[in-house]
């Protein structure tokens, strides 16, 4: 079955006067910063929170830390099954660009980094709850993931996504709070410290079947260390510009909803577990609601399963079963 979904891309900026737009999940990092009574001042407080991230990453040439500023889009991409306008909401990510100030160039940076998707949702909230219900044993579906991975390799590979990018994503997540890190000799200049664990964790596992490996790193001054899924080669591929953009944005998008990891107020060592019970942490001043969020996973679930799953799912199964790149 050679079916060739079709991929709608859309961009919007996310800047202090952001809104969410009706097909944008709320539990997505920036799209819960942008509600309530303090939503203007969360996102600026954010977005300055990233420019001087980013400045202290990039500290040559920039005596004063204020060289650069960093502005961001939000990728929206739409998915067309049957080629008759009906499209459904399949994936939306950041895209990094760095203005330069002293030379008045704007560099392009990252896409990826912040990774949102209505399938992930259905699969975590709705296939792997209904599939372990009433066990003693956690355990996952042989196919689990697999429709999902391969939507997204559909995608990377799609015209549609090299006509607007010149590279492969870079997705930084939270490291997994089952595992075990420990530290290894090699430092990147940006990156930092580089770790490795103990096991794969089941978010590892589920990227995996989106073509992308991880790398675990801890930046200078970042108190523990976080997740880069990438397809080729990590250090290899981007600038050192390009990778503080995304260390920044994600290092502030972790220190609001994973205060407890990265906002500690204590450095990982050579051996480094993360702890969600840790009580040893500051709180920024930007306002989240994280058992709202949990909630709301599970509605966003079975919305994906009425409005796409079900609808589509002999053609979706039956493309899966046979995809190959």
């Amino acid at each position: 079955m050679n079916k060739q979904f079709k991929f709608t891309i859309k961009s919007i900026s996310f800047d202090e006067n952001y809104n969410p737009s009706e097909n944008t999940r709320i539990t997505t990092n920036f799209a819960n910063l942008a509600r309530g009574n303090k939503r203007q001042e969360n996102l600026r407080n954010a977005l300055t929170m990233i420019d001087d991230r980013f400045n202290s990453l990039a500290h040559w040439d920039n005596p004063n830390s204020d060289r650069y500023s960093v502005e961001l889009e939000i990728i929206s991409v739409e998915m067309d099954i049957e080629g008759k306008g009906q499209t459904f909401p399949a994936i939306e990510i950041l895209k990094t660009n760095i203005v330069d100030k002293k030379t008045n160039e704007r560099i392009e940076g990252i896409v990826g980094n912040n990774f949102s998707s209505y399938v992930r949702d259905y699969d975590f909230s709705v296939v792997l709850l209904e599939h372990n219900k009433n066990k003693t044993e956690f355990t996952t579906p042989d196919n689990f993931g697999d429709l999902h991975g391969n939507l997204f390799k559909h995608f990377i590979n799609s015209d549609s996504y090299k006509q607007n990018f010149t590279k492969t994503p870079v997705i930084c997540l939270s490291v997994s709070s089952k595992n075990t890190y420990h530290r290894t000799e090699y430092e990147h200049p940006v990156l930092g410290v580089e770790y490795l664990q103990n096991e794969l964790s089941m978010t590892d596992l589920y990227f995996n079947k989106m073509g992308l490996q991880a790398r675990y790193f801890m930046p200078k001054n970042s108190v523990a260390p976080f997740a880069f899924y990438f397809a080729g080669d990590l250090t290899g591929d981007y600038t050192n510009l390009e990778l503080i953009s995304t260390i920044s944005t994600m290092e502030t998008f972790q220190k609001i909803y994973r205060p407890e990891i990265y906002n500690a107020n204590s450095t990982a060592g050579q051996e480094y577990q993360p702890n969600l019970s840790n009580q040893n942490y500051s709180l920024t001043d930007i306002v989240y609601d994280r058992e709202e969020r949990s909630q709301l996973a599970i509605e966003q679930g079975k919305f994906t399963e009425e409005n796409f799953i079900k609808p589509y799912r002999e053609i979706l199964e039956q493309w899966s079963a046979n995809y190959a790149l």
